[in-house]
């Protein structure tokens, strides 16, 4: 018993010495560590731990009026693989030589840029150099496109068994394509520079928000990222632009421009008694023949306005006291010198307008009849006229948020520094020898739509923070009258009178719709120190007003400039894009009562569409489409007949005559069109909808060859 004991005791004081042996070795090697290792400790350690790491906010976005998305920021992926991860490398890479195969077929069928083959040597080659990041597609990924490569073999393993490596980036993108691009902005490639133009580049410091900062430690291999400071979110703006009339107005400037093979071209539409600019396109065309929006023309040409000042020079006059329209003026035979300088009125190679009243020189765009009036009220005095213009404030900076935007220079006679000649006053007068960006004319129109308060335009209404509206930009007012009411009445009166007027130059801008009133221009294009005419004379051509004329509630400015096709007219040609905008805008804005959204059985309603003549295969498709019957006889061409049971259409047999002109009246385009050539004469078309009139009278005997031009309403 004792020798058992004794056995105990000394296995016991065995195990003893080992603890405590244990024990001093630990003391040891941490008294080592703490006193004779401690800097190389350290040191290892500060090389596995990056600190102060940049995170980035998310970019604020930007927003319609109505909330739509403008601009905003997604994240696209770089993906590589570490082909050193430990999971890869063990039991002689069985996991990887197990997965290879089928992981390359993926990645050929998903990305169809290389072979099974291809993939998989290029894969194999990095594993074997042992590569920390070999990158497996060149180009960057989207999210949903990371999120199912992410179910392929190997990858659906997780990072720390695959090795597969992501590196975000964002990119901006813009949901509604080039709508009002220019005005939005961009921003540069390299992220860290902000934003490049637009308003990107206005509200840069407020959209990009503040970065954090976070630790980045290496442990078991592997780095581990540990947010200290939380990044702040860039702030969201919203703009005035609405999606809606910003699409009209795009749509409607590109017609055109590429219909009269225009240069460039701007719109912009305002709302009347908010300021706020509802639409903004700047179209430029470039060497393909394409157009896109390059650069912000609308805020920053220091262009000449041409006819479009005329109205402010008769402000200025009436209101001074000068003139009455009911004045007469003598035009002459439509050419006049001033000292030693010849001006033309447009129809002069007709013989001039003669004598006719101010407001009938405004309504005809007489150049004569305005410089004359400007310059017997001011000739002696052109100080006074130009005091005039600053008092009404047309020259006054708006400071817009557009960046590059520029200010009116309209120059002064006691200003020695800038030359004035004794033509400068009846040219300026007129719309030369000053420059005006569009959006200033604009403005001015504005205020005479808004009764005489000039108001300065503005792009961006509010910021907001997380849904949460932190700020709201108010209309602010440049002038709060910037004529007497008296002459703003007469003003407006004679505005009606360029669109319904007899001498008027915008008589293709009446719309049966909406009642429009505004002013055309049309300006040579100044070279500078070159002259007019240098390289051939070019033009610019814009409309400017308002509608509806009794109760404004939008201003629009339309400039074409440089159209190689046509006569250079401010009616025909930016009128037209004027009128089409106008009737379409108003068109969105109409509401109708919920009586006429009834059934058909309880409105009296045509239940057969309205037709009448045209093409029977044609008439034949649609019918069948509407399950509509036709009762008659059928031959190429058919008459519609009328029918009072409006159950069915009627037709007859229509019989074109190849030696005599048919009446077109009624019919579409593609129908006129097709029988026109049909009957072997050249065709010419203008304008949209159905035939309103054909420049060969019904029933005379036509050529082959001969040219037919069609209008269409």
């Amino acid at each position: 018993m004792a020798d058992k004991h004794k056995n105990i005791v000394f296995r016991f004081g065995i195990v003893y010495v080992f603890i405590v042996v244990a024990f001093l070795l630990v003391i040891y090697k941490i008294l080592t560590i703490q006193f004779f290792e401690r800097e190389n400790w350290l040191a290892l350690a500060a090389k596995n731990v990056k600190t102060n790491i940049e995170v980035k906010a998310n970019r604020g976005n930007i927003f319609s009026s109505d909330g739509r998305l403008l601009a905003s920021s997604i994240p696209t992926y770089y993906i590589y693989m570490d082909l050193r991860v430990p999971a890869l490398q063990e039991n002689n890479g069985q996991l990887f030589l197990e997965n290879i195969d089928s992981l390359s077929l993926c990645l050929s069928n998903f990305f169809k840029d290389k072979s099974k083959a291809e993939y998989k040597r290029d894969i194999t080659a990095a594993y074997y150099k042992k590569l920390g990041a070999f990158r497996i597609y060149p180009k960057k990924i989207s999210y949903s496109q990371l999120k199912e490569l992410k179910t392929f073999p190997l990858f659906r393993l997780g990072k720390n068994k695959s090795g597969l490596i992501t590196k975000e980036q964002f990119k901006r993108v813009k949901p509604f394509g080039s709508l009002a691009s220019r005005t939005i902005g961009d921003i540069y490639a390299d992220e860290t520079k902000g934003g490049k133009n637009g308003l990107e580049l206005k509200f840069d410091s407020l959209l990009r928000g503040t970065p954090g900062i976070a630790t980045r430690q290496k442990v078991a291999n592997t780095w581990q990222e540990t947010v200290q400071v939380e990044p702040i979110d860039g702030i969201d703006v919203i703009t005035t632009i609405d999606v809606d009339i910003q699409d009209i107005a795009e749509k409607a400037l590109l017609d055109s421009l590429k219909s009269f093979d225009a240069q460039e071209g701007y719109v912009v539409v305002m709302e009347v008694q908010s300021g706020e600019v509802k639409a903004i396109v700047n179209m430029q065309k470039n060497e393909d023949g394409t157009y896109s929006e390059n650069r912000n023309g609308a805020v920053s040409d220091m262009v000449e306005p041409g006819s479009t000042f005329k109205v402010v020079s008769l402000m200025a006059a009436l209101d001074d006291g000068k003139v009455n329209v009911t004045d007469s003026i003598d035009t002459g035979n439509g050419i006049f010198q001033f000292a030693n300088a010849f001006m033309k009125d447009h129809n002069y190679n007709r013989g001039g307008f003669h004598k006719i009243t101010i407001a009938e020189a405004i309504h005809a765009s007489s150049n004569i009849g305005i410089s004359r009036m400007i310059v017997n009220a001011y000739g002696n005095n052109p100080a006074a006229y130009v005091d005039k213009l600053y008092k009404m404030k047309v020259n006054e900076p708006m400071n817009l948020e557009i960046p590059g935007t520029a200010a009116p220079n309209i120059r002064h006679p006691l200003d020695k520094s800038k030359y004035w000649s004794k033509t400068t006053l009846p040219w300026m007068s007129i719309g030369y020898e000053t420059q005006i960006p569009p959006i200033y004319t604009l403005a001015f129109y504005n205020s005479i739509a808004n009764d005489g308060k000039l108001i300065r335009p503005f792009f961006v209404k509010a910021l907001s923070k997380n849904g949460q509206i932190i700020k709201t930009f108010q209309t602010e007012t440049i002038n709060e009258q910037i004529c007497k009411p008296s002459v703003l009445e007469t003003i407006r009166e004679t505005l009606l009178g360029v669109v319904e007027g007899r001498l008027g130059t915008a008589k293709n801008v009446h719309s049966k719709y909406v009642r429009i009133a505004g002013k055309t221009g049309t300006a040579q294009i100044s070279k500078g120190a070159l002259g007019y005419r240098s390289g051939g004379k070019s033009h610019q051509v814009s409309f400017c007003g308002y509608f509806p004329a009794e109760h404004p509630l939008y201003t629009c400015i339309v400039v074409i400039r440089e159209p190689r096709i046509g006569y250079p007219s401010g009616g025909k040609m930016s009128g037209s894009v004027f009128k089409d905008i106008a009737e379409r805008i108003m068109f969105l804005r109409s509401t109708l009562k919920p009586e006429y959204f009834q059934p058909d059985t309880l409105r009296k309603v045509p239940k057969i569409p309205y037709v009448l003549w045209g093409s029977f295969s044609d008439l034949e498709k649609v019918t069948s489409e509407m399950r509509l019957p036709i009762s008659g006889t059928a031959g190429s061409f058919v008459s519609v007949l009328p029918n009072e049971g409006n159950n069915y259409i009627e037709i007859s047999k229509k019989t074109i005559y190849r030696q005599l002109m048919p009446d077109f009246k009624g019919l579409g385009a593609k129908d006129a069109v097709f029988l026109a050539e049909k009957l072997g004469l050249r065709v010419m078309i203008s304008g949209r909808g159905k035939l309103a009139s054909q420049s060969i009278r019904p029933g005379t005997i036509i050529r082959k060859g001969q040219i037919l031009s069609l209008y269409f309403q």
